[in-house]
């Protein structure tokens, strides 16, 4: 098997093995990592293979071929990819499901790749290292999967940056609640603002001179690539089990999820049509309406972790489908506003008992937008990106009843929360963390 390397999206002469892309989570030049080829994983590919570490070791091995982690992959996917994510049926026709991906320790899909790119990072990392900060923006999700996955990690610091007042309560607490070598930061701005500061500090010098930086924002190839995991185990589930490929309805913000799902669709995963959900940030569903990339400021919505007004991961799209005829024929995409997504939420469960947080109900919205000719024609699946629980504060007025809050979830609602606000901008945010605690393990 050949060494498989990856190049940066802005320019194909700059390359890196696996490990290295994860360190560095940034291309020198900006650009994110893809791969420079493509291998082929059909169907017949996997042999028996249902679980998910079963399915990942396969799906990863060419990607680590060559790399000093390749040896551990079937440890780190049986680490990462240790709680489940069930295809669920929905309605009497058999031909809709919901692929629920709430099930892992922060109740959100993020945890699949945030797990996986922790247990890479640490076996990266040897006795004589430089102690490593992660830099983390979040409009959700993406900051709590990251913390439970490094939080006690010796010789890791982990900075979580959030839009002040544009999370959840409960996802706030889930942000704020781990100390230790974990610090939390309430930025004065949008989720894009957090993300520029992030992408900010890896093209700044002084930073690379002070700490060992890395990301674990889908930016980073070791969050994106293992979330094709749990698309290429679903699709092998619904084929084997219906004769016919899934197509996936995706909540979209930031595109790592829509990305992960056409990767696994590029490698030879049964997978039909790919539609993205998106709230009222629209960049990119006016972009395939118009042809048109303008990049926006972000609009607060209900489906909070979807509101990015400038995706990063477009860039990994244009460069899987470089034409605009490529990405139109690949994808299409519907604008969900929070209206549809509460009256979505309802209908959701009043048709089918299900309690959905404003994600998912934007992918529900999208489905039932659909053609009744392109519904009928296909087995559908709903990504389901979070659990209800997350968002009772939307969730429960309007399905009338209280959501069970899993058991992950109400212990780290126990821990005491401790935040630094600090301004959008670099100086404060190194400013802050030389003002914090000393890293455990340091």
């Amino acid at each position: 098997m050949s060494v498989m390397r990856f190049r940066s999206t802005r320019d194909a002469q700059l390359t890196a093995g696996f490990g290295e892309a994860l360190t560095q989570g940034l291309a020198p030049d900006g650009g994110l990592y893809v791969p420079t080829e493509w291998p082929s994983l059909g169907t017949g590919s996997f042999g028996a293979r249902e679980s998910l570490a079963g399915v990942g070791a396969k799906l990863l091995a060419p990607f680590l071929a060559g790399d000093p982690l390749a040896p551990s992959l079937p440890q780190m996917t049986a680490e990462a990819f240790d709680f489940p994510a069930p295809v669920v049926a929905l309605g009497r026709t058999g031909r809709l499901a919901v692929l629920e991906l709430f099930h892992g320790p922060t109740a959100a899909f993020k945890d699949f790749g945030a797990r996986f790119l922790a247990a890479c990072l640490c076996r990266l990392r040897g006795p004589q290292s430089r102690p490593l900060t992660i830099l983390v923006a979040t409009s959700g999700d993406t900051g709590g999967a990251v913390a439970a996955a490094f939080h006690g990690r010796p010789g890791i610091e982990v900075a979580v940056l959030f839009p002040k007042g544009l999370v959840s309560p409960t996802q706030e607490r889930q942000l704020t609640c781990w100390g230790g070598n974990v610090r939390s930061f309430s930025v004065r701005g949008t989720f894009d603002d957090c993300q520029r500061l992030v992408k900010q500090a890896f093209l700044d010098r002084r930073w690379q001179e002070e700490r060992a930086l890395s990301s674990a924002n889908s930016i980073n190839l070791g969050r994106l690539l293992p979330q094709a995991v749990y698309y290429a185990a679903a699709s092998l589930a619904v084929f084997r089990c219906h004769g016919e490929p899934a197509s996936f309805i995706v909540p979209s913000g930031n595109l790592g999820n829509a990305v992960a799902c056409l990767w696994a669709r590029r490698l030879g995963l049964p997978i039909a049509q790919v539609v993205l959900a998106h709230n009222a940030n629209r960049a990119v569903p006016d972009f395939l309406e118009t042809g048109d990339w303008r990049p926006r400021p972000s609009v607060a919505t209900l489906a909070s972790a979807m509101d990015v007004g400038d995706p990063s991961n477009m860039e990994r799209l244009r460069s899987l489908h470089p034409q605009l005829s490529e990405i139109r024929a690949a994808v299409s995409a519907c604008v969900v506003d929070d209206e549809a997504i509460r009256a979505r939420i309802r209908a959701g469960y009043e048709e089918f008992g299900q309690a959905w947080c404003p994600h998912t109900a934007t992918a529900a919205e999208a489905y039932a937008r659909l053609p009744a000719e392109r519904r009928d024609s296909g087995r559908w699946v709903l990504v389901s990106t979070a659990h209800p629980a997350k968002f009772r504060e939307i969730v429960e007025p309007l399905i009338g009843r209280e959501v069970a809050v899993p058991e992950s979830l109400a212990r780290l609602f126990a821990r005491p929360t401790e935040c630094t606000e600090i301004d959008a901008d670099l100086a404060s945010l190194r400013d802050a963390l030389r003002d914090g605690r000393v890293l455990e393990g340091r």
